[in-house]
């Protein structure tokens, strides 16, 4: 009923929650005075003692208590408020923290579309748990304990004891749903999640499935989905609804044997009018607090269904603290007989050795699949080596602090990222210091200034990941923020694959020009951009095949010669259809 983890993390809320508490607390007895001065002027009335001052001074106090009750309900829902915003603030910094240790490794764990939905929706579930469910937590147990005291005072603590008897009754209720509840939030997390999922899936997916006419099987499955979703969330439902049932029964049926004491010992002369209005108007205040609870316990139960996911992630297991800052210089990169597999059993690369000093221009080609990227990503620290050394400046890749990794180190790939905003946004991520000038500057340098000249400038807007540009302006853009970065060593990774052939001789003279005073890995299926490379390292199926210069290959490396000869057959072939057009 109560998770003490959330609390923990959460210690801001604490006086937010103990403020909402006690402004219940005072609105309580506010409510109990103005009773209390209602039912004094029934006997009055009654006994045919009513003055004209009791009355104004009657109606004086229950102005007051109103007034007062005005601004403890107001407060209280202001404490809600500080109280839910403040766990949703600490929750999504605690998410997002782990998400930065974890790295890409955290996909190992959890898909990317249960994370969105656990940091967002899971996190809004935990806004009702924190800013309804419990303050009225300790409300419901406060609230029959002072109503018990008063209406001992005021009336009977016959028919208080009674009452207070009865209240239990309500969370004993709540416990059995308990259980049940629990297994059932689960199940409907887990296919919210799955459903959450595929929808992703399938949305990324549009363009493919369009393609090869499979959206009616995806539909078909979607819909399958979403029925299971349905059932899931009907059997939730008809748990509420029951559970309602039993918590009103007890709740209404506590009261109604309170008005019926009540009215008893009223008969009996063993309690005045006063009295007994006093406690026959009170007795619902008695369960209705607890019930109140029963109705939040259903939103805590969907939160702490979330919570328990969102804590799932958070205790993942993260890599060993990186501490190893790369130096100024020196910064030649080292692979040594690295083996790697992304799913433990096909070996992706084999014994892969391969040396890239510091400021020179390095190479690594081979066709689809032998492994080129999968480098690049093991260099970037995205995954992490089994087999092997990796070893930066002569420090391993797994010790190295990725701050000072990613510093030194900007990759560009055949999807770079881009964020709605300006181009001026998406440039100074990469140096906030930079003025105008600089910004100008590396665009010109990459030819993509005048085009923007002729829109807004560095204001001009961009969609989504730029899907208002087009492939070349984009990776042109790409190329400029990287240049900016002013990194020591860069990485190519395909960054010149599906343009056209202006954007890719504009961004190969980017890269030539970065080769000159930086190091440079281009990693490319297209043999022709590396020629002049310093060293070429051929691979095929995920083992180096060869390594030299392009002549050195051509005479030593069949695989490379192979590549190139192929290669060089399709461009004249092109190029004889060009002259034939």
């Amino acid at each position: 009923m109560f998770d003490k983890r959330l609390m923990t993390m959460c210690p801001e809320s604490k006086k937010y929650i103990a403020g909402n508490i006690i402004c219940q607390w005072i609105e309580l007895l506010m409510n109990a005075v103005m009773i209390y001065v209602v039912s004094n002027v029934i006997g009055k009335i009654y006994a045919r003692q009513l003055t004209l001052s009791f009355l104004i001074v009657s109606l004086a106090v229950v102005g007051v208590t109103l007034i007062i009750r005005f601004f403890m309900t107001k407060t209280t829902t202001r404490m809600s408020y500080l109280a839910s915003k403040t766990v949703k603030r600490v929750l999504r910094e605690h998410i997002y923290e782990k998400l930065l240790k974890l790295g890409s490794a955290y996909r190992e764990h959890t898909t990317t579309a249960e994370l969105v939905q656990e940091s967002v929706e899971g996190v809004d579930q935990l806004e009702s748990y924190f800013g309804l469910y419990v303050p009225q937590f300790f409300y419901a147990f406060i609230a029959p304990v002072t109503l018990f005291v008063l209406f001992g005072i005021a009336g009977s603590f016959k028919v208080a004891a009674v009452l207070l008897v009865c209240v239990p009754l309500i969370p004993g209720a709540i416990v059995m749903v308990q259980k049940i509840a629990k297994k059932i939030l689960a199940k409907y997390w887990d296919q919210y999640t799955k459903l959450g999922s595929t929808f992703l899936e399938n949305l990324q997916g549009l363009t493919a499935l369009k393609i090869y006419k499979a959206d009616a099987y995806k539909n078909k499955q979607m819909n399958e989905e979403s029925e299971n979703f349905r059932k899931i969330t009907m059997k939730v439902l008809m748990m509420q609804l029951n559970s309602i049932i039993i918590m009103d029964f007890f709740a209404y049926g506590g009261a109604a044997l309170g008005i019926a004491l009540a009215g008893k010992g009223f008969v009996e002369g063993n309690i005045s009018l006063q009295s007994t209005v006093f406690m026959i108007l009170l007795s619902a205040d008695f369960f209705l607090p607890m019930r109140k609870l029963g109705s939040y316990f259903h939103v805590a139960m969907n939160g702490m269904a979330a919570s328990d996911r969102i804590f799932k992630f958070l205790s993942m297991p993260e890599p060993n603290e990186k501490t190893v800052i790369l130096p100024e210089k020196g910064l030649d990169i080292s692979l040594s007989d690295v083996d790697f597999s992304y799913d433990g059993e096909k070996q992706v690369l084999k014994a892969v050795s391969i040396d890239i000093p510091e400021g020179s221009f390095t190479g690594i080609v081979g066709e689809s699949g032998s492994g080129k990227s999968t480098i690049a990503s093991l260099i970037m620290g995205r995954n992490v080596i089994k087999q092997g050394q990796l070893s930066v400046a002569g420090n391993p890749i797994s010790e190295i602090n990725e701050e000072s990794l990613f510093r030194n180190i900007d990759y560009v790939g055949l999807e770079s990222t881009f964020f709605k905003g300006t181009v001026r946004d998406n440039l100074l991520m990469a140096k906030p210091s930079a003025d105008d000038d600089e910004l100008w500057h590396v665009l010109s340098d990459c030819n993509i200034a005048e085009f923007f000249r002729t829109d807004e400038g560095l204001d001009t807007r961009l969609t989504e990941n730029a899907s208002n540009l087009s492939g070349g302006q984009r990776q042109r853009l790409a190329l400029a923020r990287a240049m900016l970065h002013d990194a020591k060593v860069y990485i190519f990774d395909e960054a010149t694959s599906n343009i056209d052939m202006e954007s890719e001789e504009i961004i190969l003279r980017g890269i030539r020009k970065l080769a000159e005073s930086k190091t440079v890995i281009m990693i490319t299926h297209r043999l022709m951009n590396v020629i002049d490379a310093d060293t070429i390292y051929c691979l095929e199926n995920g083992e180096v095949a060869g390594s030299g210069t392009h002549s050195n290959l051509l005479s030593s490396c069949r695989t490379y010669a192979d590549l190139w000869n192929t290669q060089k057959e399709l461009e004249e072939f092109g190029k004889g259809d060009t002259a034939h057009e």
